[in-house]
């Protein structure tokens, strides 16, 4: 039996997508992701816990981040963990871990004074384009 390897986030975004192309013309958008936890301590007080992700989105739904998303905006991610290990130029090992998102929901963001909500957008890997391939260069 093979493993299950599924995020689920709901979180703002800490910065606007960087995206970049790849050779080919393969879109790849990078972007911090908060999730907050919050709940009351021993002594009732309320403790706000904030984590942060690195989101990958490839082909298709980096399109949609280039265009849609914003610093601050609230998303739904569903994806994979993904490990990266390279060498930085002085020859270190470096590593890190990243969620390649599947699907984006964008719920919305705090709204500004005198601004009224956002539509819910919705799109996932599989309507947008082929599979993604197992090993893209970074």
């Amino acid at each position: 039996m093979s493993g299950v390897n599924k995020v689920i986030l709901v979180g703002n975004l800490g910065k606007d997508p960087e995206v970049r192309y790849l050779e080919g013309g393969v879109a790849v958008a990078n972007f911090p992701l908060a999730t907050t936890e919050v709940y009351k301590n021993r002594s009732g007080d309320k403790v706000e816990s904030t984590e942060w992700h690195n989101i990958v989105l490839w082909r298709g739904l980096a399109e949609v981040a280039e265009k849609l998303l914003k610093k601050g905006m609230q998303v739904y991610v569903e994806g994979r963990l993904k490990t990266r290990v390279w060498e930085d130029k002085d020859g270190s090992k470096k590593r890190t871990t990243e969620i390649v998102g599947e699907n984006l929901t964008i719920l919305g963001r705090k709204a500004l004074p005198g601004e009224q909500g956002h539509d819910v957008v919705s799109a996932s890997a599989d309507d947008l384009e082929a599979p993604p391939l197992a090993d893209l260069p970074f």
